[in-house]
């Protein structure tokens, strides 16, 4: 499916690698012209060299933390325009709630709460004049399902998806949508470092553990990045102008819910 976006200018933040980099290879193929971003020099140079030599689409590499004012400044400041906005940022590690002092709080919402909503505030009003905007949070199942020991991840994104609802019902008429992706488990260095963790402290070996955490799944594996971006380029693509305010979840089935 051509999805109507080629040409476009895209930035996906923390996309050197997982789930971002899904969504910024997914977007690129579809001829956007790509901003990608992360933290970690040789990994971002990487990712942007493969995207490039896999679709041949031209990508601005970011160095820059996303959750801070000048990181967000750099970013936005790599493209004269930006047509679609994917927010994305690693969330605080596991841990039990007593431990998360009022500093962790502030941190833990400013990573993945604040700092989206300060990007959609400098790109929202352009998207508005151009009447074209496309506008992708990736959160967490967790919002649906929530996970002791990440609860301040859930309390963050679940701010950030409160906030951006009524955003979004105020500039669907200009054909600017605002949604969400909220992943299950995905094949990313992060669940395997979490697998790792837990087969160590367990004492066993990591492919148990990976085994019963996919048996676990109604879908019996880990979702792919490269899928998820997939669903990612589609609420970005010039055929979802309809869709807005929704929280898609990608999890193999693993919540129970009707809803």
């Amino acid at each position: 499916m051509d999805l109507g976006i080629a040409g476009r200018t895209a930035i996906v933040c923390a996309s050197s690698r997982g789930l971002g980099k899904g969504c910024a290879f997914e977007l690129a193929k579809a001829g956007c012209t790509l901003v990608v971003n992360g933290r970690d020099k040789t990994a971002l140079e990487e990712t942007a060299h493969e995207i490039e030599a896999g679709t041949g689409t031209k990508v601005i590499p970011v160095i820059a933390d996303v959750g801070t004012k000048e990181g967000q400044a750099r970013i936005l400041g790599a493209v004269p325009q930006v047509d679609i906005l994917v927010n994305n940022n690693g969330g605080p590690p596991y841990r039990d709630f007593r431990q998360i002092d009022r500093e962790a709080q502030l941190a833990g919402l400013i990573n993945n709460m604040v700092s989206p909503i300060e990007l959609i505030q400098a790109v929202i009003d352009k998207m508005v004049e151009r009447r074209f905007g496309r506008i992708v949070n990736i959160t967490s199942g967790s919002i649906k399902a929530p996970i002791a020991g990440l609860d301040l991840s859930s309390g963050a994104r679940l701010g950030l998806t409160g906030f951006l609802a009524g955003v979004a019902r105020s500039v669907a008429h200009a054909n600017v949508t605002i949604n969400f992706l909220l992943p299950g488990s995905f094949d990313t260095r992060r669940l395997n470092d979490g697998l790792a963790k837990a087969a160590e402290a367990q004492g066993v070996g990591i492919d148990k553990i990976r085994a019963e955490e996919e048996a676990a799944i109604p879908a019996k594996r880990f979702g792919t990045p490269r899928e998820f971006g997939k669903a990612c380029a589609f609420l970005c693509s010039a055929h979802a102008g309809y869709i807005t305010g929704q929280n898609l979840l990608i999890d193999g089935g693993a919540y129970p819910g009707v809803m």
